[in-house]
């Protein structure tokens, strides 16, 4: 049976290929008109496990590592929140600045690259933090189901942006190696940090990343805004924090 490194390991490498090969095209085409490309129950699905992963086991695991060493104050909660609203303040960044400068600017471009950098190397984190081989699987099939979408997403952005072809190559790479040196660093962080405040730290602002994601990440054309009504597409939502609830009676 796989150990819980080897399969950190054989993500990490999974995750940048998944990425690399999905923004590939845009890159190859420099694709005017493909900006839309959709799996909307695959990210519904993922939304819920993003949910139930930030909510059900990394909260409460880091609010539980702060208490034993010795921090009484709900600081889990608050680096949470903070890493929410940091998410949540790049995107309405991002949005502002395409109403005045347009959708195609290279500012708009760059923001979004760097927001999507950060979900990126919290997400891996998470996973890298995973101590139980059953949550690590449930946060890489989440991982999976919306990073290829993400990846292609924002070469189609990239490329379509004022943004310089060698600048838009080095930004991209940027983004496809972030959730690989976040499961790494994660990984280091379980094995080498002992009793320390690295992990719930890490633990509870890489919840708060979550959160957002499964929450409200691209505003009103997130899963739970644009599809809330659709009860086919909320179901899978639904499955994926069930999944996660599940979980955590074994771990």
């Amino acid at each position: 049976m796989m150990d819980l490194t080897s399969l950190k390991l054989i993500a990490a490498v999974a995750i940048f290929f998944i990425a690399a090969v999905a923004g590939w095209f845009p890159f190859r085409k420099k694709a005017l008109s493909l900006a839309k490309f959709d799996f909307p129950r695959g990210e519904a699905l993922a939304c819920g496990i993003f949910l139930g992963a930030a909510l059900i086991h990394m909260l409460s695991n880091a609010n539980y590592n702060f208490s034993q060493l010795g921090i009484h104050y709900p600081l889990a909660f608050l680096l949470c929140g903070v890493s929410f609203l940091l998410l949540l303040l790049l995107e309405h960044l991002s949005s502002e600045i395409s109403e005045h400068e347009g959708k195609n600017t290279a500012s708009v471009a760059l923001l979004a690259v760097i927001m999507l950098a950060i979900h990126s190397l919290f997400e891996g984190a998470a996973l890298g933090l995973s101590g139980s081989l059953s949550t690590a699987v449930l946060i890489l099939i989440a991982i999976l189901a919306h990073k290829w979408a993400a990846s292609f997403s924002l070469a189609v952005q990239i490329n379509k942006s004022d943004v310089s072809f060698k600048l838009g190559i080095v930004a991209f790479a940027i983004f496809t190696v972030m959730t690989p040196i976040g499961i790494l660093l994660g990984n280091s962080i379980v094995n080498f940090s002992g009793q320390s405040f690295i992990e719930p730290i890490f633990t509870a602002i890489a919840a708060g990343t979550f959160l957002y994601i499964g929450t409200l990440h691209g505003l009103k054309r997130s899963v739970m805004i644009e599809r809330c009504c659709n009860l086919r597409d909320f179901s899978f939502v639904i499955i994926g924090f069930g999944l996660m609830a599940l979980v955590a009676l074994w771990t």
